[in-house]
């Protein structure tokens, strides 16, 4: 890793922001820092397309961030997006001219995995962090609220509320009246009562804001005069009457008020003015910890071989009730011929051999929904549930490896013929049927090779005649393979004779 030099970014639905760490004894200290005011939700249609004005802001400031990480190791450097490229209908199209720009992969989150990952920023920003927090995170298209104690979140969740969607549509060209006000903070309680009570049950002993909305309430609270420390309920309330008297968001002219945050100031104040009359509040501190920060962190855990995806694995393999040496026997198989085709992806670190260890780990826990067509419900499983250190991709990834590793190939037909699942699906699909009898015959003793656009599986001699349920369901495995127009040849060898 570059001089332990680790980079996040945070594609935000209003700004990217790119944060560059240096690990000194297991702690992050931060380096540099960059941010672009891309207000991408600004550009995203009522029927959910990103328009090409908005795509080109978001590429120019990756471009710019490309220069600033040259010569960063690709996994030294992990990108997130977040709300507005969840929802956009053509948000893969954007992702493609994006990675190109930055040089670096992007990894769409979800809702949960982000609020997870801003309460381990935040957390790791607090003065002392064992007390029960509650953390609240006003983006550009979506809000994050999570209780937490002890760097591990207890309750999180993701409302699609930000400050500039609700900007844009409870603040037509800027205005700013009562009706406004109120129809915006109206709507963003309606959203908050369906978590407020849960919330209010299991409790917090401080209330805490953390990204950009939070940062500038205080900033604009303090400077004038509103606020003695942080967001207080009664600065806000002698906040809105200086925003009545502006009447305009041209016509603010506040300390502490930054130009690049006026076009979305009035719906980060409405969300946070909510807020603090559904969870019942008097008072919210500030924590620079955010996103970035908790990426930062997240990656740490990775270098340090801490990861929190193992432990999310772990979690779904007890959860489901997966037979563990039947999953074991399978992974061992599977990874054991991956290492013969793809010498490159033998070492347990492989990123390759990771993905296919964890799908064989879960391949059966659609079991535990119905035995019939299980395969489909562990896809659908991994696909939709909430698995925290996984990115949406990784999940669609292991989704596909897992749906394809029995049954029909042409289900997974339209994976790029280059991709190296096709690799991993193989060598899958090859260990479940070796381990179909649920016997502890370990790795079986043969090989595998690639053989143009298929595989070749070479057998000792005389080994299928003593497993005939293995060599039919080999029979069935070449003519799954020739239906998506691959290969898979299985050949017998003798053993190689020893000279004397």
């Amino acid at each position: 890793m570059m001089q332990d030099l680790i980079a996040a970014i945070d594609l935000g639905s209003n700004s990217f922001r790119l944060q560059v760490g240096r690990i000194v004894n297991d702690q992050i200290y931060p380096l540099d820092g960059l941010k672009e005011a891309v207000r991408l939700a600004a550009g995203l249609s009522p029927e959910k397309w990103l328009d090409m004005e908005a795509q080109q802001r978001g590429v120019a400031a990756l471009r710019r961030f490309n220069e600033r990480l040259n010569g960063f190791p690709r996994d030294s450097v992990r990108v997130v997006a977040t709300n507005t490229l969840r929802v956009a209908k053509n948000a893969q199209e954007f992702l493609i001219r994006a990675e190109a720009a930055l040089g670096f992969p992007i990894e769409v989150i979800a809702g949960r995995e982000e609020a997870r990952l801003i309460y381990v920023g935040v957390a790791h920003t607090l003065p002392d962090p064992h007390k029960q927090q509650l953390v609240v995170d006003i983006g550009g298209g979506s809000t994050e609220f999570i209780i937490g104690k002890s760097f591990e979140p207890l309750l999180l969740e993701s409302l699609y509320m930000g400050c500039v969607g609700y900007s844009l549509k409870y603040f037509p060209e800027g205005r700013i009246d009562k009706r406004g006000l109120k129809e915006a903070e109206l709507a963003a309680r309606r959203e908050l009562q369906a978590i407020a009570h849960v919330y209010r049950e299991t409790g917090w002993e401080e209330a805490v804001g953390s990204s950009g909305s939070a940062k500038a309430l205080v900033e604009i609270l303090e400077q004038n005069g509103l606020s003695s420390g942080g967001i207080t309920r009664d600065g806000l309330e002698k906040l809105k009457t200086l925003f009545l008297r502006a009447g305009h968001v041209e016509a603010l002219d506040l300390p502490g008020l930054r130009g690049d945050r006026i076009p979305v100031i009035l719906g980060g104040f409405s969300i946070m003015s909510a807020v603090f009359k559904e969870f019942g509040l008097e008072r919210m501190v500030f924590s620079e910890g955010a996103l970035r920060q908790g990426v930062l962190y997240d990656l740490l855990g990775r270098y340090h071989h801490h990861d929190l995806r193992d432990a999310t694995v772990a979690a779904f393999v007890a959860r489901y009730r997966v037979d563990q040496r039947q999953a074991q026997q399978v992974a061992a198989t599977a990874t054991y011929l991956l290492s013969q085709v793809d010498p490159t992806a033998a070492a347990p670190e492989s990123l390759d051999h990771r993905f296919l260890h964890w799908a064989a780990m879960m391949h059966e826990i659609g079991i535990s929904v119905a035995h019939s067509s299980y395969h489909k419900h562990s896809a659908y499983i991994l696909a939709n549930a909430d698995m925290p250190g996984f990115s949406r991709m990784d999940q669609g990834r292991l989704s596909r490896i897992v749906l394809a590793h029995r049954g029909k190939l042409e289900r997974v037909a339209a994976i790029d013929p280059t991709s190296p699942d096709w690799t991993l699906i193989a060598c899958l699909r090859l260990a479940v049927v070796i381990h179909r009898a649920r016997d502890t015959r370990g790795v079986p003793p043969i090989t595998m090779t690639r053989e143009g656009r298929g595989f070749s599986v070479n057998t000792p001699v005389g080994w299928l005649q003593k497993l005939p349920l293995t060599a039919a369901a080999l029979d069935e495995e070449q003519r799954q393979w020739i239906s998506v127009g691959r290969g898979l040849y299985v050949r017998s060898t003798a053993p190689r004779s020893v000279a004397v």
